[in-house]
Formats: structure tokens, sequence, C-alpha cells
């Protein structure tokens, strides 16, 4: 008996990353989880994983930031499994357009980027709330960032919408709360991806690596496991008396004070003139 059985889930963005892991570990407890993604392959083949290892699981391609696609995915959730339960909203393209400024961002392009960040948790909630309520209630985690948090040079667009998603988890805590619908957001740090991975290995090295682990109080960087876990807890009867909460997920990353962590990390520079990194 899995402690979510009956239950069913919507992972968006959930072929991979965060949110291949988020949908893996809900399956693994016992919901139906349809994953949705852009990546109609890599979607796939996460569902085919989840379905080897006993699971259930459906794959829908699909760009959440229109309409159409969340209405549609919280239909097609229902048909699949007769209710809607959880709502896990983790879909993010980014890419260079958004990359910048006030004065290096396009019109455009912050409005690509903020209806992927922002507008698309707003239709999610939109569309899932009414089938959460006749479910008898439900939880939904929107996945923000330690950017939403503390800011980072020449990331206008990922920063602010990554602070939206925190308003915007709180409001929705307080409207849906008397639905027994529980709204939660979580900051994940430096979370070492599939694709994140790919960066390290092409362009980064062991040293360039330890560098970054050196920055967080547990002195690593994170799995996509390590949300997936926390977002199975708030999901969870266990956390049937947490909303409207920003959960970090960062190894700590977020509670330190910036110029204490380049002390400790100044050394490690000396010692290590040969490190490289995935960017920047």
């Amino acid at each position: 008996m899995g402690r979510f059985d009956g239950k069913v889930a919507i992972v968006t963005g959930g072929a991979q990353g965060i949110g291949g892991a988020t949908a893996r570990r809900l399956a693994k407890d016992g919901a139906l989880v349809l994953v949705v993604d852009i990546n109609e392959a890599s979607a796939a083949a996460n569902v085919d994983s989840i379905k080897k290892a006993g699971g259930m699981a459906v794959a829908m391609k699909g760009d959440v930031s229109k309409e159409d696609v969340c209405k549609a995915m919280v239909a097609r959730a229902v048909r699949e499994g007769g209710r809607l339960d959880f709502l896990v909203q983790n879909a993010y393209g980014g890419g260079s357009a958004v990359s910048g400024s006030a004065l290096d961002v396009s019109s455009q392009a912050w409005d690509d980027g903020m209806n992927l960040l922002v507008k698309s948790l707003f239709l999610g909630a939109k569309y899932a709330v009414p089938e959460m309520r006749k479910a008898g209630g439900g939880s939904i985690v929107n996945i923000s960032s330690v950017h939403g948090i503390l800011m980072a040079p020449k990331a206008m667009v990922y920063e602010t919408g990554k602070i939206a998603v925190i308003g915007l988890t709180r409001q929705m805590a307080i409207d849906f709360g008397p639905d027994k619908i529980r709204v939660n957001a979580i900051a994940p740090g430096h979370i070492v991806t599939e694709n994140m991975k790919k960066g390290w290995d092409a362009h980064g090295n062991a040293e360039g690596k330890r560098f970054f682990e050196l920055q967080y109080p547990v002195r690593r960087t994170g799995v996509p496991d390590d949300i997936a876990n926390s977002v199975a807890f708030l999901c969870s009867e266990e956390a049937s008396f947490v909303t409207g909460v920003l959960l970090p997920v960062d190894g700590g990353l977020s509670i330190q004070l910036q110029e204490n962590i380049l002390m400790d990390v100044v050394p490690y520079v000396r010692e290590h003139p040969n490190m490289k990194f995935p960017y920047g």
C-alpha cells in the first residue's frame, strides 16, 4: 500500500530533472501521474520507466503557458484517473532570449518568460482547483527557486518570475484553504539534473564542482530526488497543516552571509586555479 494509492497527480515539466524525479516519486508512492512536457519523447521515456518500476503514469505533450493546454491536461488527468489530487507546477524552458537586464531583454522575451514562469501557474490552478474541490481537497506545489530569494545579475526575467511564484503561492493558499486545498512552493538550490550534468561533463571539472559544493553548508549540491522528496512530503497528510510556505531545499545556501561564503572558499580558490564550470 502506497500513501498516495488512489490519488491522481499532474507534474508539468515532468519529463526530466526535478519534474522527472517528482513524477517517479509520486508514482512510487501509488499515485497515477500525468507527465506533461513539451518534449514528447522524454516524457514518454519517463512514463515507461515509471511503468517498469510498477507505477502508473501517462504522458502528454503540451506547452503549459497556453490556456488550452492547461485546460486539456486537467481534463486528461480526470479522464485517466477519475479525479485530481495533486498539481506540481515545475515547467520552465529558459534560453538566451530571456537573459540580461531590462536593457537587454525584448518585450516579447519578457512576455514569453512571464507566461511560462507565472501565467502557467495561474492557469494550472484555474482549471485544477474545481476538480480538487470535487475530490474533497488537494495539494498544489509550485517550484520557485533560490533565485526567488536572492538575485543574480543579468537574470531579470527568471528572478522576477520566481519571486512572483512565491506571491502567487501565498495568495492561492489563502484563497483555496477553505476548500482543503493546500498551496506551497519549493525553492531549490543548485540541482544537478540530467542536463546540468551534461554541462558539467562537457565544460566543468571536479575542482569546479567542488567549488560549488563548498558554498553550501551541507557541502554538496542537490540532486532531483532532493526536490522530489520534498514535493511528496508537501502532498502528503504529514503536511496537512502546511500551506502558503516557501520551503528552501537548498542545502542551506540561502541562509548564509555572502562575505562568509567568500572567506570560506578563498583558500580553495588559491589551491585550485584550474577550476572549470559549465557556465559563467
